[in-house]
């Protein structure tokens, strides 16, 4: 395809929606672009391609630029990553990602492409009814991360149901990242080694008391209760998930030792634990609640008592935003940062910071266990969620993963400790986790 008209100057006729993506290419690429209005770009035999089906997966895309419009246009199934399962685009991201590259138009070039586009109209169409509010219509919610805002925020996410998070994560019904050795694990032993090296790294013993905040569905509880005959009491601000967990307890007939409350975790009145894990959560308090959160774990643990925070992270300590698509559709009012400041705000708060690991890769590899099972079973968790739901799972999954791999994100354990004001800490000159 030869590109003939002037994009500096008003084009004469109309061009195509092939044409303008091939305008838009800083070079040649190895993919199929195809669009309703019949118009095409690329070889026939690529092995990945894009499908832009209507007028509104075009509104979507001009109206709001970037993640944000692509991820409107693809959970409404307007877009299409042709070549790839819709539970598991990985590899279709992975070749685009490496394939495509756009070039910046100049403004008045940018409006040449606009005029033609020959879009009806160019109001925003309404966004799929998967995307929560952007940030500053929260406020209706409450102020950022107080207690109603985070209720809000967290069942937009975790309240979708119990089966579909049973279908992607399987039986560990574990959302955060596993452990693995060697990389040829299961899914499920990785899951029961993280739960292992966290309960390693804690010392936990039998008859101690461990805080779980943001337990989730109350794997780590149960896990430190029956690996280890430790008293869990685990927290989450989602009801479904504590509903899940209290039956499970009962289940596994370990309801005399665990308990897990539908509770923010700044409303656990209990103190003298010998240990808190917090898994996963610290990605939804706010950066600047830092200082209460580890002021708060402090004020919970014994002396000598020992926390292990488990989070995603930055692999840097600069303020960013998260992206549109994450913040919308995914977490809400999420924020990450490097473990360089989770460490400073530990230290701050009077925890004495004992070790600290990445374990990013794990998580890659974690996500592809996910992926693998939305695929393996999308047809039930489109029946039970919807299929744009079920899109944006695969969507933020994959992305995610590639963000891992890419070094974009990191996932930090840190270890840390209530020291007495003797200096004793009771952690080990060698631990039996390190090798």
């Amino acid at each position: 395809m030869t590109q003939t008209n002037d994009m500096t100057s008003t084009p004469a006729t109309r061009l195509t929606l092939a044409e303008i993506f091939e305008t838009l290419l800083a070079g040649p690429a190895p993919i199929r672009f195809t669009a309703y209005d019949g118009s095409t770009y690329g070889p026939e035999d690529a092995p990945v391609g894009l499908n832009l089906r209507n007028e509104r997966g075009l509104a979507y895309l001009v109206t709001a630029p970037g993640d944000l419009g692509i991820a409107r246009a693809y959970v409404s199934g307007d877009l299409d990553v042709v070549g790839v399962h819709p539970g598991d685009p990985y590899e279709g991201m992975l070749l685009l990602l490496r394939a495509m590259r756009f070039r910046r138009p100049s403004p008045t070039e940018a409006l040449n492409l606009l005029r033609s586009v020959g879009l009806s109209q160019l109001l925003p169409p309404a966004p799929p009814p998967q995307e929560h509010l952007p940030r500053w219509r929260r406020l209706v919610e409450g102020f950022r991360h107080s207690p109603g805002r985070d209720g809000k925020v967290i069942q937009h996410h975790y309240d979708v149901s119990n089966r579909f998070y049973e279908l992607v994560l399987g039986p560990s019904m574990t959302y955060t990242c596993a452990l693995y050795e060697t990389g040829s694990e299961t899914l499920e032993e990785a899951q029961h080694a993280k739960y292992d090296l966290v309960a390693r790294k804690l010392d936990l013993q039998s008859g101690q008391r461990l805080l779980d905040v943001g337990c989730g569905w109350g794997g780590m509880v149960r896990h430190a209760a029956r690996e280890y005959g430790v008293r869990g009491l685990g927290v989450t601000l989602s009801r479904e998930q504590a509903e899940w967990a209290t039956a499970k307890n009962k289940e596994e007939r370990l309801d005399h030792l665990v308990e897990v409350r539908h509770l923010d975790y700044r409303d656990v009145v209990e103190t003298g634990f010998d240990a808190v894990s917090s898994i996963g959560l610290t990605e939804h308090i706010g950066v600047d609640q830092y200082p209460s959160y580890f002021g708060f774990i402090g004020d919970k643990l014994v002396p000598g008592g020992r926390l292990l925070n488990h989070c995603i992270t930055r692999p840097d300590n600069t303020p960013t935003q998260t992206g549109a698509f994450i913040d919308r559709y995914v977490f809400p009012d999420g924020e990450l940062i490097g473990s360089g400041k989770i460490i400073t705000e530990a230290q701050d708060a009077g925890l004495e910071v004992q070790h600290e690991e990445n374990l990013r890769l794990h998580y890659a590899l974690t996500l592809g266990g996910w992926g693998a099972n939305l695929e393996e079973h999308w047809d039930e968790c489109v029946a039970e969620v919807g299929e744009g739901t079920a899109r944006v799972w695969g969507l933020y999954m994959a992305g995610s993963r590639m963000s891992f791999e890419r070094n974009e994100i990191q996932l930090h354990q840190v270890l840390a400790t209530r020291t007495d004001e003797n200096g004793v800490s009771r952690f080990p000159l060698r631990p039996n986790w390190i090798s």
